[in-house]
């Protein structure tokens, strides 16, 4: 079976609803465990803060009790994280220690570099696993892009049903669960 069929990307904002991360793990493992039961093995993730780390600390924790997972991560540059707090830089730091292979998809730093990555994420699966709660930004035009290339695409944020953002309410993502 060809690769891509056996692949799910995993595509999201970087900032999340602190108090709901339980519940969008919750979901989007639904959604990994339906995918496991079909065979699909290969997971990317992009490697920004927020819904990308949540769902790679997840992955990882499915890997422990799934042998046969592959976890990709697919950074857009080189030193992307540069910029980050040290919390941030030492969680991402964590997260590359343990997934099976990274892959940096541009030289220098862009701000095309990140379309492009997340271009490569979808252009390499056959399912799509998004967290978007808004209609502009890169989650929204790249959970579009999976949907326009055929792949099966599952938006968390909408199966939470929730309001309109309040970005007082929001927090970069800090724990798993």
């Amino acid at each position: 079976m060809e690769k891509r069929a056996l692949t799910c990307c995993f595509t999201g904002h970087r900032e999340l609803p602190i108090e709901k991360e339980g519940e969008i793990w919750q979901k989007t493992y639904i959604r990994v465990q339906q995918l496991l039961e079909q065979g699909v093995k290969y997971f990317g993730v992009g490697g920004a803060i927020g819904f990308d780390m949540l769902a790679a600390e997840g992955m990882l924790q499915v890997k422990t009790l799934n042998p046969q997972v592959k976890i990709i991560l697919v950074l857009p540059f080189k030193g992307y994280q540069k910029y980050w707090l040290p919390g941030q830089q030492e969680r991402a730091a964590k997260i590359e220690r343990q997934v099976d292979k990274i892959v940096y998809y541009c030289d220098r730093p862009s701000r095309a570099a990140f379309l492009i990555r997340d271009r490569h994420l979808v252009d390499e699966s056959a399912y799509c696993i998004g967290y978007c709660t808004r209609s502009t930004g890169g989650t929204a035009y790249t959970l579009r892009y999976a949907e326009k290339q055929g792949l099966k695409v599952w938006n968390i944020g909408k199966e939470l049903k929730e309001p309109k953002e309040d970005s007082e309410k929001l927090r970069i993502s800090r724990s798993l669960i």
